[in-house]
């Protein structure tokens, strides 16, 4: 009879099949064990933040993902299950490029600046209040959720006036004042439709598409609306998703927290630079309006909001009017 021929590894292991089953409890305690500390590490902070609103501003290449689609949308259902009111406002530059190209239609510049012409506004409400926030509105719902997707529109929620940038002619050094179109700022917000939606079971979901001075559609730049929404909510943090880690210092590391006069001193010291400027003052404008803190957060991390709101070192830099005793305390 021919023998069978046992594995090397099989041969190796030489420990009685009792011990391997022992072994194996033991480590599938471990694990669970694990679990359970980490949930009730988690405790306090879910305390924090009980009944407490947090905005989240959603964008970046995060939304491409499809993982990191599901891992936020399944964080936003468990804060909302936790007792948190999550309110996420979503951005979708990326998908309204890919329509206009599609459609042939051509931005104009002017002084280096996209005007947003009729036809451009018009592609870009149907992709942000339509396909990009029913995407979101399915992934939170496909995760157990109860998402509901609105506009700045719906009931007035933000009123915008037109924004113009100023803009200086490198030949002749005369400065002009440029008409972006139809392009908003955050004039007046209404919030409440925010608040009877927040105050159920549903979590809404806002595209940054404004109401103008004759009810015309504009475009809000995302970080902005989300600003000016939280800031007429005093929420409790607004979460603002990017596809950086949060802010530097001078050898490349992440600040884990700031203070606004410290965000205010890196900025004048030139620590912080280029396009992180007006973000870092909006940052700042907001917590004076009352908002407790505000974070730069890398969607590209798995779970960001999650490792933002419920652990102790969070997920990016956080800045608030005062420092705390320690990233996480109370």
């Amino acid at each position: 009879m021919a023998k069978t021929k046992t594995s090397p590894a099989r041969a190796k292991d030489r420990t009685p099949p009792k011990a391997r089953a022992v072994s194996g409890v033991v480590d599938v305690l471990a694990t669970v064990h694990a679990k359970a500390k980490m949930l009730s590490e988690a405790l306090p902070y879910m305390q924090r933040y009980d009944r407490k609103t947090v905005v989240v501003k959603y964008g970046g290449h995060a939304m491409g993902d499809p993982a990191l689609a599901a891992d936020f949308a399944r964080d936003i259902v468990l804060i909302k299950q936790a007792g948190v009111n999550p309110i996420v406002v979503h951005g979708g530059g990326p998908q309204i490029g890919l329509l206009l190209d599609r459609l042939n239609i051509r931005s104009e510049f002017k002084g280096g600046l996209r005007v947003t012409d009729r036809a451009t506004v018009e592609v870009v409400e149907m992709v942000l209040a339509g396909s990009v926030n029913k995407e979101i509105v399915t992934a939170i719902n496909g995760q157990g959720g109860k998402a509901v997707g609105i506009s700045g529109k719906d009931a007035n929620l933000m009123r915008a006036k037109r924004l113009e940038r100023r803009w200086r002619d490198p030949t002749s050094n005369i400065e002009q004042i440029v008409d972006l179109g139809f392009v908003g700022d955050p004039a007046y917000v209404d919030p409440h439709i925010i608040d009877v939606i927040i105050n159920s079971d549903l979590i809404p979901v806002v595209a940054p598409i404004g109401v103008g001075p004759d009810g015309e559609t504009l475009n809000i730049n995302a970080d902005t609306f989300a600003a000016a929404l939280a800031s007429a909510l005093k929420a409790k943090r607004l979460l603002l998703l990017t596809d950086v880690e949060g802010v530097l210092d001078q050898n490349g590391q992440l600040i884990k927290a700031l203070t606004t006069a410290e965000a205010q001193a890196l900025i004048d010291d030139g620590t912080i630079s280029g396009g992180m400027i007006p973000k870092i003052e909006s940052c700042i404008d907001v917590v004076a309006e009352g908002v407790e803190g505000v974070v730069i957060i890398n969607g590209k991390v798995p779970h960001a909001v999650l490792l933002e709101l419920f652990t102790e070192h969070g997920a990016g830099t956080l800045i608030e009017r005062r420092r705390r005793k320690a990233r996480g305390a109370s």
